[in-house]
């Protein structure tokens, strides 16, 4: 049976109204992206019973937690759920063994738990077992939150923008941890930011909320590339394509890898071939050609095909392509695009300027 997490939730507010409707995978990360306000920690409050919708329904891999039209509802402290809040709310009289501890023993023993030991391993937090909270930096009060949270053996793991209160220094050093995390359990995570860095590097489907409704959800490549949506029209924007490394050009410190479609020739990466990655190209980076270009600098040139054009109000337009699989992006003129004479359904060559490893 398909794993999923079906989630409808309508609230009225004097000003605002809550309104979603989704069907999301019951594995790897769901990232919530939107502005303050749009309604991300709201979805999440559903999700955990904090917050009761009056019409509401939420199934969690064939499990109903809540249906208003058969009048069930499960309180928050007896739904399998860990939760990770920005502030990491740690016991501050007990050491970390003990906050671990502490969840766990509510819980008791089940043959499916997940294995703390294992956890531990994977957040790096074993040398910090026998410390106090208040002798952490903040990243790793987070990591040991994370860890509790899990500990709890939960059915879905909720995390409310749990970098906002790091500095850059501190989000770069639990980025990592999180995305080895995303690899070795299987758990479904709900991931709430408004940072569009950790879209890039964690989410595998993306919901981007606005005004209290779901303007877009999929896969992460396929939603970033809409172009009903803002992101593709940011100054920002940019697609993500999974690669895999293939080889190594030592003698121009280049490495190959192998995307579904194609290769790209990547700066040098100190990865073993067969490792997968992330690469995220910026919409302003690539550029169009109407025949292959014969004499060019730029090492990656590949076929596409033109799949959507919109015209934005600053003179820009915006080419949703295809390029095997991968759905990719690219923000050129308009004049270029009238010059070019542009149509859904064209052949193009596209020259990738530049990528970013994001892990």
């Amino acid at each position: 049976m398909t794993q999923t997490i079906n989630a409808r939730f309508l609230l009225d507010y004097v000003e605002f109204q809550f309104d979603v409707d989704l069907c999301l995978p019951g594995s790897g990360i769901t990232v919530l992206f939107g502005p303050s306000g749009s309604g991300k920690t709201t979805l999440l409050r559903c999700i955990a019973g904090l917050q009761r919708a009056p019409q509401g329904f939420l199934e969690i891999n064939g499990k109903i937690w809540q249906d208003s039209e058969r009048g069930v509802f499960v309180p928050t402290h007896k739904r399998a759920l860990g939760y990770v809040f920005q502030e990491a709310s740690l016991f501050p009289h007990l050491t970390v063994a003990d906050n671990l501890q502490f969840g766990r023993e509510r819980i008791g023993r089940t043959p499916d738990a997940v294995d703390l030991q294992q956890v531990i391993e994977l957040l790096g937090i074993g040398h910090l077992l026998n410390r106090m909270p208040e002798g952490l930096s903040g990243g790793e009060r987070q990591r040991v939150a994370i860890a509790r949270a899990l500990a709890l053996n939960p059915e879905v793991l909720l995390m409310d923008e749990p970098l906002a209160a790091l500095d850059s220094q501190r989000k770069q050093e639990i980025l990592p941890f999180l995305i080895h995390l995303h690899r070795e359990l299987n758990i479904p995570v709900l991931y709430v930011t408004h940072s569009q860095q950790e879209v890039a590097q964690l989410a595998d489907t993306l919901v981007i909320m606005a005004e209290g409704r779901a303007l877009a959800s999929g896969p992460l490549a396929e939603t970033l590339s809409r172009l009903d949506v803002p992101l593709a029209h940011d100054r920002e924007a940019a697609t993500v394509w999974p690669v895999t490394v293939v080889e190594h050009e030592t003698d121009y410190h280049l490495t190959h890898v192998a995307f579904a479609g194609g290769t790209l020739s990547l700066p040098s990466i100190d990865a073993d071939a067969g490792t997968q990655l992330r690469v995220q190209i910026y919409a302003r980076d690539v550029s169009i050609c109407l025949e292959a270009p014969n004499a060019t600098s730029i090492l990656n040139v590949l076929l596409a095909t033109i799949t959507g054009l919109a015209n934005s109000h600053d003179g820009q337009t915006v080419v949703r392509l295809r390029v095997g699989t991968q759905a990719l992006l690219a923000h050129i003129t308009r004049k270029s695009a009238i010059l070019l004479d542009l149509q859904v359904g064209m052949g193009v060559y596209v020259q990738i300027k530049g990528t970013s490893i994001l892990n």
